[in-house]
């Protein structure tokens, strides 16, 4: 995926993410907020956009288990393996 596609994709997330704080104030997407990186920072890498994508992804699913389905552990295990991967991207980038 291009960098331009990622941060499009970051910023649905994140509309997404508005939208559940919305109508549950208690999602917690405390981890995803301490990474201090936003679809408008387009001078952050690919790989930070992708990984913060994971991580938003994760909280996401999480906050979705209130919904009762029972595919959300399943998403957020594999968000979070995701997230996990591109950390070491980054760390080896760095």
């Amino acid at each position: 995926m291009h960098k331009e596609e990622l941060i499009s994709l970051h910023q649905m997330l994140i509309n997404v993410k508005d939208y559940i704080q919305e109508i549950n104030a208690d999602s917690d997407f405390s981890e995803y907020e301490s990474l201090k990186i936003t679809p408008s920072q387009v001078h952050r890498s690919k790989v930070e956009h992708k990984y913060a994508i994971f991580v938003l992804g994760n909280a996401i699913a999480k906050s979705m288990k209130d919904i009762d389905n029972p595919s959300t552990d399943r998403m957020s295990a594999r968000m979070h393996e995701l997230a996990e991967k591109a950390l070491k991207e980054i760390e080896c980038g760095s």
